[in-house]
């Protein structure tokens, strides 16, 4: 395992504590009350299935966004997470159009191995990655060498910021931990060009 600072054309930083405490409680309620919560259809191996988390797709009306097969339509932002985005950005940590949210609701929910690589992410996307909840493992390997591997902790209100070329030399996953009993969301902000 490779720490996290020795990943050759990776750009990413990870900033423990970033949303301090009593925020990441309120808006990890708030979250979990109020997103309309659906369970996203995903094609793998040529067959339709579903995807072994919660989601939700939020952002500006033109941020229509293709995964996996599946076109996702954003919702509308709610006041929480517009602001949000706000904080972000006059922080520098990008400009952001959308927000993908995944509700892990335990340790058997998770992520599969992928780039966030997308034609409407551009060449060098900037990923903003915001933990709140149970603290998760997050795993970076490298695509042509995927023995070179680094791992995080992500823990509640922790940052986590992708962006360079680290999508193109990278994928990541969130695995299953089987011990892990609590709930994570993860708020995945980013810019997808529109169509046109």
């Amino acid at each position: 395992m490779l720490f996290p600072t020795e990943l050759p054309d990776a750009d990413v930083r990870h900033v423990p504590g970033w949303l301090p405490v009593p925020e990441a409680d309120a808006l990890n309620d708030a979250l979990q009350a109020e997103i309309p919560w659906e369970t996203h259809r995903i094609r793998m191996f040529g067959n339709w299935v579903d995807s072994p988390r919660l989601s939700c797709w939020i952002g500006d009306p033109q941020a229509r966004y293709r995964y996996s097969g599946a076109e996702f339509i954003p919702h509308p932002w709610p006041p929480m997470l517009q602001a949000l985005r706000m904080r972000l950005q006059e922080q520098g940590s990008g400009e952001f159009n959308s927000v993908l949210l995944n509700r892990y609701r335990g340790g058997t929910d998770y992520m599969g191995w992928h780039s966030d690589d997308e034609p409407e992410l551009g060449a060098a996307p900037v990923i903003a990655s915001l933990s709140l909840g149970a603290a998760r493992r997050f795993l970076l390997r490298r695509r042509d060498d995927p023995a070179r591997k680094a791992e995080y902790l992500l823990g509640h209100g922790d940052l986590l910021l992708m962006a360079g070329q680290t999508q193109r030399h990278y994928q990541h996953a969130l695995p299953k931990m089987a011990r892990v009993q609590g709930e994570r969301i993860n708020l995945t902000f980013r810019w997808i060009t529109p169509r046109t």
